[in-house]
């Protein structure tokens, strides 16, 4: 070998992609979108709707309010006390002001109690109040 020239051998450099900005910037977009997601509340039970022909689905009802044949009232899965439904829906309408209210009321549900509903819903200052129905075939 002659002394004074080195071979020239090409050093295999280990060449890695940096993940972890693209980590931190799906971590944040998660971050993003678990804070703005509006979840879907339920009313906490079952009930029989009436049928109508004219039904319309509404998109911003994050007020869900259930009466169960029996006139119990349920909200965000649980019973709570005629009394206490205007201070309820006080507290949720503020969670979200631009929601409406949907009440869901049973086919064998007392009127009494949901005209006790809705005029609770708008002494709370809600009055885009609205009754769920099943619709209705051809």
């Amino acid at each position: 070998m002659r002394q004074g020239f080195k071979t020239f051998q090409p050093e295999e450099d280990e060449q890695e992609i940096n993940i972890t900005p693209m980590l931190d910037v799906v971590f944040i977009m998660l971050i993003f979108f678990i804070v703005t997601a509006s979840f879907v509340k339920e009313s906490g039970i079952d009930v029989n709707k009436p049928e109508a022909a004219t039904t319309q689905a509404k998109e911003k009802a994050n007020i869900l309010i259930a009466i169960d044949a029996d006139g119990d009232i349920w909200i965000d899965r649980r019973q709570v006390d005629p009394r206490a439904v205007r201070a309820n829906i006080e507290r949720l309408h503020a969670e979200n002001p631009q929601g409406t209210v949907v009440i869901q009321a049973d086919d064998n549900a007392r009127t009494g109690v949901l005209v006790q509903v809705m005029d609770a819903a708008r002494l709370a200052g809600v009055y885009d109040v609205a009754i769920a129905a099943t619709e209705t075939g051809p």
